[in-house]
């Protein structure tokens, strides 16, 4: 379904998704939410209340088991697993409290491979990490391995991977979550940046001041948005 007459990069409508672990327990129990193009939204709520499968459902990890998940123009609650995978490589980037690098590669070849799926060349590729590695002031890391490196400058390459595609939509998991906190004020000066260039964020964080950074913040508790508040400034 195509979002031509709005503005938002991301609709999800009445979204509930369902797991049977033993016994069915819902993660998200009717999650109606709107991200408008270059906007900036965190989202809180303790352990358990529905932060992860929320970001996981609009990254097109999972499928909601009622409702719709629109990203840009594709319905994902009915796509198929490639034209799911198709968006991720293209429309959306991932950063994870983990990193999520592969520990065998070096930095440039982390960040070149989301481009492998986009038929990119290989000397195109590197000199695309290259760029983006320089950019988060990792220009002289270039050949070194995730361990290697100290966890911010692994969340740095995380970033870089996650903007080689240049997408349009920035997806954040807990990105502070395994740095110091100078550390993480410098991740999230950087996510700041990139909201300033025109990207739309969503960051999923249980620290108050990481979600000031935003520009509101969705306060989910089992399962369900108990408000949304607008911050100033």
């Amino acid at each position: 379904m195509a979002q031509a007459e709005t503005d938002d990069v991301v609709t999800l409508s009445d979204v509930r998704k369902r797991y049977d672990v033993g016994g069915v327990v819902e993660a998200l129990a009717g999650v109606s939410l709107s991200l408008p193009a270059e906007s900036y939204t965190a989202v809180m709520g303790p352990s358990g209340s529905g932060k992860s499968s929320l970001l996981n459902l609009v990254g097109g990890l999972d499928t909601p088991t009622e409702g719709t998940v629109t990203v840009g123009e594709q319905e994902l609650s009915t796509a198929t697993e490639a034209e799911r995978a198709a968006i991720r490589g293209s429309q959306v980037g991932f950063i994870f409290q983990t990193f999520n690098l592969m520990p065998r590669l070096t930095a440039v070849e982390n960040v070149a491979m989301p481009l492998v799926f986009d038929e990119w060349g290989r000397a195109e590729r590197h000199e695309r990490a290259r760029e983006l590695l320089a950019d988060v002031g990792l220009g002289k890391r270039l050949d070194h391995k995730p361990t290697e490196l100290s966890g911010g400058q692994r969340q740095r390459v995380a970033i870089a991977r996650a903007l080689a595609p240049n997408p349009e939509l920035i997806l954040a998991d807990e990105p502070t979550g395994n740095v110091d906190t100078e550390t993480g004020d410098q991740i999230m000066g950087l996510l700041d940046d990139l909201h300033a260039a025109g990207n739309t964020i969503l960051l999923v964080t249980h620290e108050r001041r990481i979600a000031e950074h935003a520009g509101r913040v969705v306060h989910v508790r089992d399962g369900v948005i108990e408000r949304i508040e607008e911050l100033s400034g």
